[in-house]
């Protein structure tokens, strides 16, 4: 097999593919970990202390997979 077989093919980082990739990542993060932190507390009873730290949490992690992906 040849060198260039065997390499990954390369993705393009200047699609509009690329763009609702890291969009998506972003909004799927805050959106079920923000969600998370909503239900942590409804059950424990406190203020908007865990839906913030779960938002923070998503977004922080839809960043790390953006870099992940598109950041080399």
């Amino acid at each position: 097999m040849s060198e260039e077989a065997r390499r990954p093919p390369q993705r393009d980082r200047s699609t509009p593919d690329a763009a609702w990739a890291i969009v998506s990542y972003l909004l799927g993060g805050m959106a079920v970990w923000g969600a998370v932190g909503w239900l942590v507390d409804r059950w424990v009873g406190t203020a908007p202390f865990f839906l913030v730290a779960g938002l923070l949490l998503g977004v922080t992690g839809g960043l790390y997979l953006t870099v992940v992906r598109y950041g080399r």
